[in-house]
């Protein structure tokens, strides 16, 4: 029953987010979701040994959410500033690790936010279609493994998770996608957004390349939880683990997402 409440609690701060909440506000959230992910990524660098990731990381998400146009000169000129900060440790073995959990973190967990603001701008459909895509995959990849799973996807990261999960998930998402953009979209008049003008093979490359981009980042964050011992990246989300927990997927589908529809030809 928590976990469904929570979900059910998700499911509506997401629509109004995508739908109905001003661009400041949605960018006010952006900003607080890439610094909750931020935080349980340190959770999984101090569980691996490292140094929690500290302010410089989060003034890098700042540059790249708040001041995306100065992002890149930034986030170089603060770690350079992290770089000079570390001389100060005593085990100059940690400098590394320390200084790349520092990049990393920031760019994980800050630059799928910018990539959903960008697609909101472009239309909320393209945000809502990215994030349901997730959503429809992992439900399809559940129950299809459940009936039918038999050969391990990746066992050593993720012991549930089979091929035929996977494939469920990508042809689910691809329906979805056939569904909602090519169908539903154009015919949509009763929200004032613009409607993307879509091909079928466009929607079809979008939907299997984000669902696959995203099964990808639900393997990426696992593996880092396998290697620090963790089952989860934090508690914020009752029955759901932490941030990251939720969002692992679309960490990866966000960013692939709009790269795809930004290259391709309109």
């Amino acid at each position: 029953m928590v976990r469904l409440l929570t979900a059910l609690a998700l499911i509506v701060l997401a629509l109004y987010l995508i739908w109905f909440a001003p661009t400041s506000v949605f960018i006010v959230a952006a900003l607080t979701f890439g610094c909750l992910c931020y935080w349980e990524f340190g959770n999984l660098a101090v569980a691996h040994t490292i140094v929690r990731p500290g302010f410089i990381g989060f003034l890098m998400g700042l540059c790249i959410i708040v001041f995306p146009h100065h992002a890149f000169p930034a986030c170089v000129l603060l770690f350079l500033l992290q770089l000079t900060l570390f001389l100060r440790i005593s085990d100059l073995r940690t400098i590394l690790p320390s200084a790349a959990a520092v990049l990393t973190g920031a760019i994980y967990a800050f630059s799928p936010w910018h990539f959903a603001a960008e697609l909101r701008r472009v239309t909320p459909h393209l945000l809502f279609f990215a994030l349901a895509l997730n959503w429809i995959g992992d439900s399809a990849a559940y129950y299809a493994g459940r009936a039918f799973g038999k050969h391990r996807l990746a066992p050593r990261i993720s012991p549930g998770k089979s091929w035929e999960g996977a494939i469920a998930s990508a042809i689910a998402s691809c329906l979805f996608g056939i569904l909602y953009l090519y169908f539903a979209v154009p015919r949509i008049s009763t929200i004032n957004v613009t409607v993307p003008d879509l091909s079928l093979f466009f929607v079809c490359t979008l939907s299997i390349a984000g669902n696959v981009a995203g099964q990808l980042g639900d393997l990426a964050e696992s593996s880092i939880k396998r290697g620090a011992g963790l089952k989860d990246s934090g508690n914020l989300l009752p029955g759901h683990g932490g941030m990251l927990d939720r969002m692992d997927s679309s960490m990866f589908t966000l960013p692939v997402i709009y790269a795809i529809y930004s290259v391709w030809p309109k």
